[in-house]
């Protein structure tokens, strides 16, 4: 666990979210390095799906433990809980979009970034 008043780096807090969604079978994880873009809002987009509400549920609920037991940080904002098609959380450096497929292929935020760095995580 990290020390209260110890900083988190962007690829630590990307590690542990990466791990969160793997527990739980998140499916097609991609990392969006926006590192190099000029208009950035973090360093980087990490997106998943899973099949239903309820795994949806399962996944953004895996990332927020995994998060405060590894590193005791919480999300700083987050929205889509209570229908779970499209969770949002934002844990600062690091943005994560947890959707069911139908809304991911509708909204495609992987296309939205495109110039980013994309990295298939699994």
């Amino acid at each position: 666990m990290v020390k209260k008043n110890e900083e988190l780096t962007a690829d630590a807090l990307l590690s542990n979210i990466i791990e969160g969604i793997r527990k739980v079978k998140g499916k097609e994880i991609v990392n969006i390095d926006l590192e190099n873009l000029e208009n950035r809002i973090c360093r980087y987009f990490v997106i998943c799906h899973g099949d239903s509400n309820t795994h949806v549920s399962a996944i953004s609920d895996s990332v927020d433990r995994q998060m405060k037991e590894k590193t005791g940080w919480s999300s700083f904002h987050r929205e889509g809980q209570e229908n779970a098609q499209w969770v949002l959380m934002d844990y600062g450096s690091v943005v994560v979009h947890v959707f069911q497929k139908a809304f991911r292929d509708f909204y495609r935020l992987e296309e939205l970034w495109a110039d980013g760095n994309m990295v298939r995580m699994d």
